[in-house]
């Protein structure tokens, strides 16, 4: 047998994924250079790794004994590679990361100076709902999580790192009449939530409950993306976080509903199990992060303070 590293990496991914298209974009690879490297790599065995069915693809129980021997070695490799850089005074290792979707907007600018200081250090980011980021988390498999509701069934310590504000938007067609309450005026234009578990659904119902606000017809949709596009396009309201509509505010292509009691306001958090024994990776980020968040607030968040 002669397979390569980056044939163990190849397939790994394709374990992972069960698609080589998803493994293909997390390769950064084209699919036929993904597809190329799958069958080298089956050639060197006897028996079938992988097996498609109705045009989706499965790995078989051999297969799956390989991928947990790509992944050891893989892990060993990536140890060599680390203890190598240690040596030379370089740190090094992966820092792991599961983030809201809305924190997309936030978590890339508390990262690059980090990452580009030190180049020894892997990252290895899932940008998902919460309940999965709060899951990754309470089976202790990141470093550390971001939210803007923190989770109270798990012993956690956190560094708040920027405001959170979530107001009503709607088109910028959108007429509202003044001489109503927003709650008449809004009557029969849908409302966008979004999906069970979402922190932003959770701030939204609990504004409506607290105000005492009849919602007659609603629309529930599962991303943020989703939900900016559906105000865009004139399909309903709702209430987001600001932080996701910089552009579209600037562009005017949204508009910021006023109404009592909004914008609620809550914090993006960077969370972490209180036990846990942090990696050095891990404690210079955390020290990088008490040590510049306030600047890079300034930074690159200060548009906010205009709302």
């Amino acid at each position: 047998m002669n397979y390569t590293l980056h044939q163990l990496k190849v397939f790994l991914k394709v374990s992972k994924t069960k698609s080589i298209t998803k493994a293909s974009e997390e390769l950064y690879l084209s699919q036929p250079a993904v597809s190329i490297q799958l069958k080298n790599f089956q050639d060197q065995f006897d028996i079938p790794l992988t097996e498609v069915i109705g045009r989706k693809l499965y790995i078989t129980d051999f297969g799956k004994e390989i991928a947990f021997a790509a992944e050891q070695i893989i892990n060993e490799v990536d140890k060599i590679n680390y203890k190598t850089l240690s040596y030379k005074g370089i740190l090094s290792g992966i820092l792991k990361l599961s983030v809201v979707s809305t924190g997309k907007y936030v978590m890339p600018y508390f990262l690059t100076e980090f990452m580009n200081t030190n180049k020894g250090v892997e990252l290895e980011m899932d940008v998902t709902n919460k309940l999965k980021v709060i899951q990754s988390l309470k089976n202790n498999e990141i470093d550390f999580a971001l939210v803007s509701s923190v989770p109270e069934d798990i012993n956690i310590d956190f560094e708040s790192l920027l405001l959170n504000k979530l107001f009503l938007f709607g088109n910028k067609d959108l007429v509202i009449d003044k001489t109503l309450t927003i709650e008449k005026s809004l009557v029969d234009i849908p409302l966008i939530y979004r999906e069970e578990g979402s922190a932003t659904r959770y701030y939204m119902e609990e504004y409506l409950k607290n105000k005492g606000f009849f919602v007659k017809s609603k629309l529930q949709l599962t991303s943020n993306e989703a939900v900016k596009q559906a105000v865009i396009s004139g399909l309903g309201v709702s209430i987001m976080p600001l932080i996701g509509l910089k552009n579209e505010l600037e562009n005017e292509d949204v508009k910021i509903i006023e109404a009592d009691g909004l914008p609620l306001i809550s914090n993006w958090k960077l969370i972490w199990l209180k036990d846990k024994k942090m990696s050095p990776v891990a404690s210079a980020y955390l020290h990088y992060i008490r040590e510049n968040k306030e600047r890079l607030n300034e930074k690159q968040f200060s548009w906010i303070n205009n709302y």
